[in-house]
């Protein structure tokens, strides 16, 4: 096919066909009025527009079983334009995939939410958060791939989501990747929530845009059934499709094609029965043959492996590397396991993975938020993705691992590595000092925090076991190996690396304070003063119990972090133990600068000789 096919109004190549379609997708609007009415909200017009599209697509094209919503072995769908959800339901319904009342739309306890989430088995990746779906799609669509699955892989944005740069993102890796099972169909409705998109139905602009990005492209009347079935039946060789199709929001309705103001609005009773009358027709229901597609033999990639761990006491080297070698030796074992990078594999020691099984390895470039959102999009499809890159650039894809604390993935692990003020001399700009926060908050995660090489990959395979999402914290520099092989990291514990009976205080330490923690001790044991150390290396969830015992069995807990003293470690402790206990807190609390790692945490008030000060002035 051409790199840029424009269709006109279509060729129909069996006319009661299209008519057919066309009278389900006017049958599909007036559900999408019923549901929203009677819910009393919901966004309407922007389901309308996308009715012919859902209608072909769902009875058509699409290769998929009405009776089985978690086959992978069949053509998959992506709902980024998450706002029209209620368009989704009302195709699931019709086709008899659910038999859920679509009057409990957005009603607490029915599956059939405001924006699609994963209560409802058809959802794989919640959507909502516009421009998050294409790399969701990416990730399935690689999934595919990487086990012989020659399913297609369908994504429906909208044109204002076109504006975020994520789908961009997205947009390059697919053709990078040479994704040619994936589709991206844009509702190009024209009307955004405030006003005009910036580009109208100018449908040209997208074309440009995405053929730049190396796609095909093909522009259609989005309401000419002959004209979407050609489209989704073309196919591109080595790149990925999008099909741009002009529509109007609110198509059906003569109040509300085309009007502004109609965005996120439920008719009334008045205006529903009206727009009932304008779209009446047939009800009949038009069947759904189930698909499948050929699934060919798993290629399963085999290696020799690296051997057991090999460190001794007092070996240095960063937890980063630790993490590096522990991919190495899963990938061995499980062929599930995927390795995705952000252009810092020699930093993060991914490298480590990619030379060992280059065809699990996926290189996303400086490019977080498809990075996120694409391993996400792999753990729908079966696979156990590692995605890793600084700290501090994980942040800018926060609002993917937000929405994948809502998606649930079985699987997804996070590694922010060079984080805090002890990566030195590359400044501020570089020093992850958020992350902590971030993915505390994220729902249902679990955040590990090594401090020497043997906890490191210890935790790297507690990771990839877990459930949900898991995010591990990694150093740049060296660090002295305290633990013996043998040693074992259950998720929720903690270390108590030094005790007595006469303890004055207890240092609650993780990563790099770790060892500034047991610096104090020794200082400390100079003047006959004796503290307990707690490597608290698992921060959520937390070992409350061994924390309240430290806690009335000492002075008080003194946290000390490399992170900011908002939303980190310190205040996770002081809001989960008893109360009562005093917590005090030592972090990172003013605009870090450039400079050598053990000048800033001097500085900054979280090494050994603050923590020695600390407690001595509380003893006094």
């Amino acid at each position: 096919m051409d790199a840029h096919a424009r269709h006109g109004t279509g060729h129909i190549a069996q006319d009661a066909d299209a008519a057919a379609l066309s009278a389900l997708a006017d049958k599909l609007r007036r559900r999408v009025i019923e549901m929203t009415t009677a819910a009393g909200s919901g966004h309407p017009t922007s389901c309308l527009s996308c009715a012919d599209i859902m209608a072909a697509l769902f009875f058509r094209e699409m290769r998929w079983d009405p009776s089985a919503p978690q086959a992978r072995d069949v053509d998959s769908f992506i709902l980024s334009k998450g706002h029209a959800a209620p368009m989704l339901w009302a195709v699931l319904a019709e086709a008899g995939a659910i038999d859920e009342d679509l009057l409990s739309l957005r009603q607490l306890g029915s599956t059939l939410e405001g924006h699609p989430t994963p209560r409802n088995p058809w959802v794989r990746i919640a959507t909502g958060a516009l421009g998050q779906g294409l790399a969701a799609a990416n990730g399935i669509a690689l999934a595919n791939r990487m086990d012989g699955i020659d399913g297609r892989v369908f994504c429906l944005l909208g044109d204002g989501e076109c504006a975020e740069g994520s789908v961009w993102e997205a947009a390059q890796f697919a053709s990078l990747q040479k994704l040619d099972r994936l589709v991206a169909i844009v509702d190009v409705n024209g009307l955004a929530q405030s006003g005009p998109t910036p580009y109208r139905h100018d449908t040209g602009v997208y074309a440009r845009r995405f053929e730049a990005f190396g796609w095909c492209s093909t522009e259609i009347d989005g309401h000419d059934m002959g004209a979407i079935t050609s489209a989704l039946g073309d196919h591109c060789d080595d790149r990925p499709l999008v099909i741009l199709a002009r529509t109007v929001k609110g198509k059906g309705v003569s109040f509300l094609q085309g009007v502004k103001g109609w965005h996120g609005r439920a008719l009334d009773e008045l205006q529903k029965d009206q727009a009932m009358q304008e779209l009446a027709g047939t009800d009949a229901r038009l069947p759904v043959a189930p698909r499948r597609v050929e699934v060919t033999e798993q290629r399963v990639e085999t290696h020799a492996g690296r051997g057991d761990m090999d460190y001794d006491i007092g070996d240095r080297l960063p937890t980063r590397a630790a993490f590096g070698e522990a991919l190495c030796r899963l990938g061995a074992e499980m062929p599930e396991l995927v390795v995705l990078d952000g252009d810092v594999q020699n930093s993060t020691h991914t490298e480590m993975f990619a030379e060992c099984y280059p065809q699990r390895f996926v290189q996303c470039n400086i490019a977080e938020q498809n990075m996120v959102g694409t391993a996400l999009g792999l753990a729908a499809g079966g696979k156990i993705p590692v995605a890793a890159t600084f700290a501090c650039f994980l942040t800018r894809a926060f609002d993917f691992i937000r929405m994948a604390g809502h998606t649930q993935p079985p699987h997804l692990v996070l590694c922010g590595s060079h984080a805090g003020i002890s990566i030195g001399q590359d400044g501020p700009s570089q020093m992850g000092l958020e992350d902590i926060a971030m993915m505390r908050a994220v729902s249902g995660s679990t955040v590990l925090y090594p401090c020497d090489a043997v906890s490191a990959e210890k935790l790297t395979v507690q990771a990839v076991h877990a459930d949900g999402i898991v995010y591990l914290r990694t150093t740049r520099g060296a660090t002295p190996v305290i633990y013996e092989l043998e040693e074992e990291f259950p998720l929720g514990g903690c270390k108590v690396l030094r005790r007595s009976d006469q303890d004055s205080y207890t240092v609650v330490s993780a990563g790099i304070t770790v060892h500034e923690a047991l610096q104090s001790y020794d200082s400390l044991q100079e003047q006959d003063i004796t503290i307990r150390v707690i490597d608290l290396y698992s921060v959520k969830p937390l070992d409350v119990e061994t924390l309240n015992t430290a806690g009335r069995e000492t002075g008080g807990l003194i946290v000390v972090e490399d992170h900011w003293a908002e939303g980190g470690i310190g205040e996770a402790v002081a809001a989960a133990v008893d109360p009562g206990i005093a917590v005090y807190r030592l972090a990172v609390r003013e605009e870090p600068r450039s400079g050598k790692p053990e000048e800033l945490l001097h500085r900054y008030g979280i090494a050994h000789q603050t923590i020695c000060a600390e407690i001595i002035a509380l003893l006094e």
